[in-house]
């Protein structure tokens, strides 16, 4: 299916490109279904590809990034998180945990993981447990959570590093912003992750120190898109440090060239 479906893609671009006179080269589709292409990309190409891109589940991507000899850039799952600290607003926690989580549950910049402060728990639990399950959200906690609130059902180690891509979501109570900071080094996937607060200090904290390509302080975690900074399209959110990070889009693709021009001189 989805071989099919670039083929049909790439017809499309063949189309564009000879209507903007552009040579048909210029984009190229490997027509084949069969895996050890893929092997012999990575690894015996190196003349011929300056960089992959790999799209597509876990597994290929941890297959590219660990056998590639060729440079890679590419982001694995979207472990998402919002902490809601203590002295966050709650009516701005409660806007920004829906549309973190359900404006569009299957794109990376979902959110996966409220963390809520040990000292809002009283006053913001409930009502963003509620605002999720009347959206049909399936709601996930520690045991703390469940006690406050018994709706919530029981979450397990293994939903601390799931990216659901679904109207499901895991909370953990967490002591402050650097509880919060914690948790994330350990499960998160250095994606996207959002501190809600009123309190300038814990929120220059979290910026400075969670190490994730994109944090934000007062905003929804869907707000991670190329488009939405700027940028124009993108292929995806690179989580890695070299050479792109974060939205990678055509600005994140060039590569340089310097071009120096003398009349003669020499360096001392």
């Amino acid at each position: 299916e989805s071989f099919h479906s670039s083929r049909a893609l790439h017809d499309c671009l063949v189309e564009g490109l000879n209507a903007a006179q552009l040579p048909e080269g210029a984009v190229q589709l490997v027509p084949t279904t069969d895996r050890a292409a893929v092997g012999y990309m990575l690894g015996e190409m190196m003349e011929f590809i300056d960089v992959i891109i790999p799209r597509g589940g876990k597994s290929l991507i941890e297959r590219v990034q660990r056998d590639a000899r060729v440079p890679v850039m590419g982001h694995l799952e979207g472990l998402v998180h919002v902490y809601i600290d203590g002295k966050a607003d709650l009516a701005m926690a409660r806007d920004i945990v829906v549309n973190a989580k359900m404006r569009r549950t299957g794109i990376c910049g979902a959110a996966e993981t409220v963390l809520i402060d040990r000292q809002c728990l009283a006053t913001h639990l409930k009502p963003i447990v509620e605002d999720l399950i009347a959206l049909d959200c399936e709601v996930r906690g520690d045991a703390e959570a469940q006690a406050a609130d018994p709706r919530i059902v029981p979450a397990s180690e293994a939903d601390w590093t799931t990216e659901y891509l679904d109207a499901i979501v895991a909370i953990r109570i967490v002591d402050g912003v650097d509880g919060a900071i914690d948790h994330i080094a350990r499960y998160g996937s250095q994606h996207t992750d959002s501190i809600v607060t009123d309190d300038p200090a814990a929120a220059e904290r979290f910026l400075r120190t969670v190490d994730s390509a994109i944090v934000m302080h007062n905003a929804s975690t869907q707000f991670a898109d190329g488009g939405e900074f700027g940028m124009g399209a993108e292929i995806g959110i690179a989580t890695g440090k070299l050479h792109a990070r974060g939205p990678v889009g055509a600005a994140q693709l060039t590569s340089y060239k310097y071009v120096v021009r003398g009349s003669g001189q020499t360096r001392p």
